[in-house]
């Protein structure tokens, strides 16, 4: 079993994030996504418990010092693989949250645990940590066949490993007041992430805002991808990219979990990441609803306290990340 990077050994660099409250990112989303969706609606509710359906969340909440975290990035993948880039989602969520004696949840879209699988997967993180130990994980994979069929699978409890990349929202996982975004028939040219993201980079500028948590796709198809096993040709540009990865039409119910933030905040960082599972053997890459007529999302949402950017790359590069 390959084991994980020392996480203690690995470079954390932190920055504070804007945070507006709940009510301000309230107005500016129900404004701003009238020119996204037909139909708009912004909330600030409590939370309803996550763990149960239609969401089927590890942890019932979001709330408790959320913190977004990057760890790797595409260089790490591109142009060749770099497989000693493997890295244990709880001793991370540990050292970002400065205290490892608090629960926390962990939720968000990176490379999944390669070694479980013998290949290449794309990882949709969902667990639940309470100390001394305990790990209730909900996390799910999906990787391709050799006949370029999707495979959706349960990460068990025991395998806390992402691989190469990952975004990632850390809280305490407890109730509390989050940003309900719903948003029906689509009418930007943006996906759902995009046109929150845009909103928000619209009104705040240089201050950098970041919000993690968990949309479903409640009607509708959207575009994903699913990598392929590990190229061992490089991979230099977004045409090989896409000649690589496998785009399929996926049906709704889709729950996706993963952040978003307004800007790079000098860190490298992926403005946006949100991978989906289900309870009907579908999952990927979310990239946008291609049912935009018939399209609805439903959101939860908090925004991040902090930025934590856990062994960024050194020699990077800005393809791979849409």
């Amino acid at each position: 079993m390959m084991e994980s990077l020392d996480t203690a050994k690995l470079l954390f660099e932190e920055k504070p994030l804007h945070t507006p409250s709940l009510t301000e990112l309230r107005d500016v989303l129900a404004n701003g996504l009238k020119s996204c969706f037909a139909t708009v609606n912004v909330e600030v509710v409590e939370c309803p418990d996550l763990s149960k359906a239609p969401f089927h969340l590890a942890g019932s909440g979001l709330n408790g010092s959320p913190v977004l975290v990057e760890i790797g990035g595409p260089p790490y993948l591109l142009p060749l693989v770099d497989r000693t880039k493997l890295y244990d989602v709880v001793s991370v969520a540990k050292r970002a949250l400065h205290d490892d004696r608090k629960a926390f949840v962990v939720l968000g879209a990176g490379a999944g645990p390669f070694p479980l699988v013998g290949s290449n997967c794309e990882g949709m993180y969902n667990l639940r940590y309470t100390p001394p130990g305990t790990v209730v994980s909900e996390s799910h994979l999906a990787m391709v066949t050799s006949e370029q069929e999707v495979v959706v699978r349960k990460i068990p409890s025991t395998d806390t490993r992402c691989a190469l990349l990952a975004n990632l929202l850390v809280a305490e996982g407890n109730a509390g007041p989050v940003l309900k975004v719903s948003c029906k028939r689509r009418t930007g040219n943006k996906d759902f992430i995009a046109s929150i993201r845009t909103c928000l980079d619209e009104r705040y500028g240089e201050q950098t805002v970041g919000l993690g948590g968990v949309f479903l796709l409640q009607a509708g198809k959207a575009k994903q991808h699913v990598m392929s096993p590990f190229s061992n040709a490089p991979i230099h540009t977004e045409e090989q990219l896409n000649e690589w990865l496998n785009f399929y039409d996926m049906p709704a119910p889709l729950i996706n979990v993963g952040t978003l933030v307004t800007n790079e905040c000098e860190l490298d960082l992926r403005l946006q990441h949100f991978h989906s599972f289900s309870t009907h053997g579908h999952g990927g890459h979310y990239h946008i609803d291609t049912t935009p007529e018939v399209v609805e999302y439903e959101g939860y949402f908090v925004a991040g306290e902090r930025i934590v950017r856990v062994d960024k790359p050194v020699n990077t590069h800005k393809f791979g990340r849409d």
